[in-house]
């Protein structure tokens, strides 16, 4: 029974830590259309924005909650007013644009905060399951992906903000004529997609570290689980998490982390052969 209750977290986990890691990306590309290649960057400056503050002794948790997804939604709508904004439309320039932020991200953080691996401890201790133990902050990072899920849909489903957005998105002619203030919207949409991956790159610098290229981890898993979700942003999201994760996590307990990464790309592109427009463009057509 620990055996299997052991197994279940590391699953659980690992779909956890997908879901992290893609939430931003799927507000910012599967809501916006904007291909961010800059995104595995804002998990790292989330990431040390966090150690820096808690280093110059800030609460943990205000570091984790408040000061990260503060300072990359800044940076985000940064860079939505001074370059993507400008791009919108024009998938070829957009890749260009947001990979040279990406290498001008890690070029800054590299030249001011160093190449090497930086982090804090992480709290909880550990937990004994029968002849096991489990790390506490594993379920700190399980139950942080169940918190940010609820909040993504309860902001967008139920609050006027979130009405507001995807009427954008899906006609932003129609959302101008109606008053809306189009690049306002586009603006803290972005942010808010920002602030999630700065909270996400908060979560996992107690437990990865964080470094300059440190975003070259994320980049890659994040477009996968979004793109393999399909149409629908949140759901989408949620599903290929759960798939994906869990083929990884499976296939790592029985063998060894690489080819636990190798049965991920392999799912992937099985999924996306057999569903072409992602899971949620086959099923669960209705809804977010």
């Amino acid at each position: 029974m620990e055996l299997v209750a052991i197994t279940g977290i590391h699953i659980l986990y690992a779909v956890a830590s997908l879901f992290l890691i893609a939430a931003g990306l799927a507000i910012i590309f599967g809501m916006m259309g904007v291909i961010n290649f800059a995104h595995g960057e804002f998990l790292m400056i989330g990431g040390f924005a966090f150690v820096l503050a808690v280093r110059a002794g800030v609460n943990f948790w205000i570091a984790m909650f408040v000061v990260a997804p503060l300072v990359v939604m800044a940076i985000g709508m940064a860079v939505e007013r001074l370059v993507v904004r400008h791009l919108y439309g024009r998938t070829v320039e957009t890749i260009l644009a947001t990979w040279g932020i990406s290498l001008l991200f890690i070029g800054i953080a590299s030249v001011t905060l160093g190449y090497q691996q930086q982090g804090v401890s992480a709290p909880f201790g550990s937990v004994e399951i029968g002849q096991y133990r489990e790390g506490g902050y594993t379920f700190f990072i399980i139950g942080l992906a169940v918190a940010v899920l609820a909040g993504m849909y309860v902001v967008l489903r139920w609050t006027p903000f979130g009405l507001i957005a995807r009427g954008t998105m899906q006609n932003a002619n129609m959302a101008a004529a109606l008053g809306t203030h189009v690049g306002n919207v586009y603006s803290v949409t972005f942010g808010l997609g920002a602030a999630i991956s700065g909270l996400a790159g908060a979560a996992f610098a107690p437990i990865a570290g964080v470094m300059p290229i440190s975003g070259l981890t994320y980049i890659g898993k994040a477009f996968i689980t979004v793109i393999v979700g399909g149409a629908l942003p949140l759901t989408g999201t949620a599903t290929s998490s759960g798939l994906l994760g869990g083929v990884n996590s499976v296939v790592t307990i029985l063998s060894n982390p690489v080819l636990g990464e190798v049965a991920l790309l392999a799912a992937a592109v099985l999924l996306l052969r057999l569903l072409p427009a992602g899971i949620t463009g086959r099923f669960f057509k209705g809804g977010m």
